[in-house]
Parts: C-alpha cells; sequence; structure tokens
C-alpha cells in the first residue's frame, strides 16, 4: 500500500483538516489588525511621556505575539484533554484570585487590586478565569446534564462556585467582570437544559444582588446617575461618558480620520483602553462602528456554528466550549459598546481583541485558538478521522 493510500485509510484529506477556519481568522485578524491601528491612534501622545510615542504600541504587540502563542498552543491541544483538566483549571484560577488576597502581593492600579505583579508583566488573575469558568461549566453539564435538567440542586451546585469566583472578583473590585462571568455561567446553564424557571428565579436573584451591590455603593450608585444624565454633572461624574458622546457625535457618518481625533489627546480618559471604541466613532464615524458591531456579530455567530456542529457529532463538552466563548466574548463585547455610547452605566471592561489590555488580549486570543481546535475536530469528524485526530 502506497504512502498516499496509508494516509487516506488512516484520515480522509488530512492536509485540508491543518487549515484554520478562513471566516473566524478572517474575522478576529480583522479585530486584532484594528486595535493595533486605534491604540497607535489612542496612545501616541501619552507614550511621548515614556519618551517614546509607540510605548503603548509597543506593549500591545509583545501581547499580541503572545496571544498568538497561547492561540497555537490552544489549537494543539485535543479538547479530551481540556475536558479532563477543566475542573483543576478551574481551581487554578480561583487561587490565583486568592492569591490577591495576600498583602504584598497584589498591585493596585486606581484604587482596584486586580494584578499580580511579575516583573514589569502585570497578570490580571480574573481574565483567565473567564476561560476557566467557560470549560468548567461545559464540563460540568456534559457530566450533569440529567441532573442539571430535572433537579434544582443540579443547577444551584456549579453557581456556588462561580458566585465564590465573583465575590473574589468583586473584592477587587470588578463589577464588569463579574456580570459577564455570571452571564457566561448563566447563558451555559440555559443552553445545557436547564428549566427556563430555574433559570429566571436564578437571574432575578443575580439581577437583584447587583442593584443591590449598586446602592451600597456610593461610588456605583454615582456611575448610574452619571450614566442617566451625564449633562448633570458634565465635568465630574458625568465626565467620561459625555466626552464619549461628543467623540461619536463628532465622527458623524465617516469620521473625521484616522489620527485626526480630538477627544483622545485633551479630554476622553481612558481613550486607549476602556473607551477605544468612541476614538473609532470620531474617527471613522458610524460606518467604522457598525463594522466593528458587525465583525462582533460574525465572530459570535461563528462560535455558536461551530459549536452546533460539534453538538451534531455528539462532542457536547467542545460544542458547550464553544457556546460559553461565544457567549463571553459577545457580552463583554456588548457592555464595552453599550458604557461607549451610553447604553449602560461606566464599567472597566476592554474590547476584546482591540483595547489595550494585555492580559484580555492573550486570553481572547487563547479562547480563538481553542474555538480552532473544536473546528479542527468537528472536521476530522466528518472526513471519517476523528478517532486520530482527537487523540493527536
Amino acid at each position: 500500500m502506497t504512502s498516499v493510500s496509508m494516509a487516506r485509510t488512516r484520515g480522509q484529506a488530512l492536509p485540508s483538516l491543518s487549515l484554520p477556519d478562513p471566516l473566524l481568522v478572517g474575522v478576529v485578524v480583522a479585530l486584532l489588525g484594528l486595535g493595533v491601528i486605534m491604540v497607535g491612534s489612542a496612545s501616541l501622545h501619552l507614550g511621548a511621556r515614556f519618551g517614546n510615542p509607540f510605548h503603548f504600541v509597543d506593549r500591545h504587540l509583545l501581547a499580541l505575539s503572545l496571544g498568538l502563542m497561547a492561540a497555537v498552543l490552544m489549537w494543539n491541544i485535543p479538547m479530551s484533554w481540556w475536558e479532563r483538566a477543566s475542573t483543576v483549571f478551574y481551581f487554578v484560577a480561583l487561587g490565583l484570585l486568592l492569591v490577591l488576597l495576600i498583602p504584598g502581593l497584589g498591585k493596585t492600579v486606581n484604587g482596584a487590586t486586580r494584578w499580580i505583579a511579575l516583573g514589569s508583566f502585570n497578570v490580571q488573575t480574573s481574565e483567565f478565569m473567564k476561560l476557566a469558568l467557560v470549560l468548567y461549566m461545559a464540563g460540568y453539564l456534559v457530566r450533569r446534564q440529567v441532573e442539571v435538567a430535572h433537579s434544582l440542586w443540579g443547577f444551584v451546585k456549579p453557581m456556588i462556585l462561580v458566585t465564590l469566583a465573583c465575590l473574589l472578583i468583586m473584592w477587587q473590585p470588578d463589577f464588569g467582570t463579574t456580570t459577564v462571568l455570571l452571564a457566561t455561567a448563566l447563558g451555559m446553564l440555559f443552553l445545557g437544559g436547564a428549566p427556563i424557571w430555574q433559570f429566571m428565579a436564578l437571574l432575578g436573584l443575580a439581577g437583584g444582588a447587583m442593584t443591590a451591590l449598586i446602592f451600597i455603593s456610593p461610588y456605583r450608585m454615582a456611575r448610574v446617575t452619571s450614566f442617566l444624565d451625564p449633562w448633570a454633572d458634565p465635568l465630574n461624574s458625568g465626565y467620561q461618558l459625555a466626552q464619549a458622546l461628543i467623540a461619536f457625535g463628532r465622527g458623524e457618518w465617516f469620521g473625521v480620520g484616522l489620527g485626526n481625533g480630538i477627544q483622545k489627546q485633551f479630554y476622553l480618559p481612558e481613550a486607549h483602553t476602556d473607551f477605544l471604541m468612541a476614538v473609532v466613532g470620531e474617527e471613522f464615524g458610524l460606518v467604522g462602528t457598525m463594522l466593528v458591531i458587525a465583525l462582533f456579530g460574525l465572530l459570535v455567530w461563528r462560535a455558536f456554528t461551530i459549536g452546533a456542529a460539534a453538538q451534531g457529532r455528539d462532542a457536547r463538552f467542545a460544542a458547550y466550549s464553544a457556546y460559553g466563548i461565544g457567549l463571553w466574548l459577545g457580552l463583554q463585547a456588548f457592555i464595552n459598546l453599550g458604557v461607549n455610547v451610553g447604553l449602560l452605566p461606566t464599567k472597566g471592561l476592554t474590547l476584546p481583541f482591540m483595547s489595550y489590555g494585555s492580559n484580555s488580549l492573550i486570553v481572547g486570543c487563547a479562547a480563538v485558538g481553542l474555538l480552532l481546535r473544536i473546528q479542527r475536530e468537528n472536521r476530522a469528524a466528518d472526513s471519517g478521522g476523528g478517532g486520530k485526530w482527537q487523540r493527536a
């Protein structure tokens, strides 16, 4: 038997299976490329303070390089391995959140203790919890799907661990990440077959708890007040949102042109991180804003399509992981965009793949690598070589 026929016997069309999903890769590359451009546009004047106008761009590109390496690593690790390691990975991420409670180990910036300093690199532990949560919930739904669908206890059990992680993140404090984690976990439980009444009851409980946190915290209450009417105090509590809305207004249909934005230079705080979308709106207008929204819509759609294909071949862990990644990235993008245009109160959440933020960029790329791995195994199964590839 020739080598070609032997290759076909072991797994048909192996070379084609090694090509990543072109649509998903194209969407993510577009977001990453636009992110590099916009971080540069929004931060050149800030970098000059460090003696290098490209200070933030260089660091962003370094994080992007690490993120691409993480994506390649995830693409080469079988989903069967992640299924076995999902619970351990979650407790490791939980342990990293606990490390921040140790005096002297957590780094505090602007009143928030969210980072562990490792030389010149800061590890934001809550970012890694997002991916760990998706994998843990996917593994739980595979092991306990019948219990989730028919027992209240099966629905509540995973939420105990999720709530513990959320409490640790709220201690930092980080209300935005807590919202994303809770919403992602609830969404995955719903997709896993949880009864609608349980889902709605827990959703109401979580919403009530978050509302209470807003009322008992003066700075969160100030954010809500400024969100409802930023022009009531445009020079204080409503300043950031007011400046973001001015940026979108200046952009009109097609924007003022790349690099020509004024708000980022003199008025808009955190323009290269949380409010990068306002810079996009000013410099590329409504057309550029809608393009970014369309790219995120395609990303979420592709994640759910890959998940549905995995579910079709009865690879439930892979399916739930894809659904969870789609929920997480879609929710975070929605919240960031909502904050920028005044639909939601201000939260410290980056725009996935675009905002300056090393940890968010690295973990986001790793999540895409996991999606590509799931699609790789989907194609292998369709070609009749699934068994070999899943043990690869």
